[in-house]
């Protein structure tokens, strides 16, 4: 049986991150992708040129949209750049009760841009991120999220 994975991202026109990258990646294991846009972002290969955010009652809807009609088995999360997406977010995690989330704290994009206003850095850490079964950053990330330099494997290991 197909199992159905539900990615909450952001959109990357070249294809090669956020909801498209997801896609791609679920389907490449057998998997149905489901997908709840949280962002539309202006970028290509070379970086990202703006974005705007999909309001919390879009994304609210959107995710009731596919829980009420789908059996979702696993949720990935990527771009939530404001408080307000993220709160909407846990919220709906806590009301449907997905038995796996994996969370990418996506913070900074490749290119150096913020993706994720400083305000929220605090709400991801205390409203999103214990509801992760798996948690995914990349370096910069993981010493934002831990305050600690991260410059070997013991720091690698530390931090996680």
């Amino acid at each position: 049986m197909m199992k159905h994975v539900l990615s909450i991202a952001g959109t990357d026109p070249s294809g090669g991150a956020g909801a498209a990258a997801d896609c791609k990646t679920f389907c490449a294991h057998g998997c149905f992708a489901l997908n709840v846009i949280t962002a539309v972002v202006s970028q290509n290969t070379q970086g990202v040129r703006g974005y705007m955010d999909v309001t919390p009652e879009l994304i609210a809807s959107q995710i009731d949209a596919v829980f009420e009609d789908i059996d979702v088995d696993a949720v990935k999360i990527g771009m939530v750049s404001v408080p307000e997406t993220i709160r909407v977010i846990a919220d709906k995690l806590k009301q449907y009760q997905p038995p796996y989330v994996v969370i990418d704290p996506v913070m900074v994009a490749t290119s150096g841009h913020r993706l994720l206003v400083p305000e929220a850095e605090q709400t991801l850490k205390e409203v999103l991120l214990p509801l992760a079964d798996v948690l995914t950053p990349n370096l910069p990330e993981a010493e934002v999220l831990t305050g600690k330099t991260i410059e070997s494997l013991h720091d690698m290991e530390e931090a996680a």
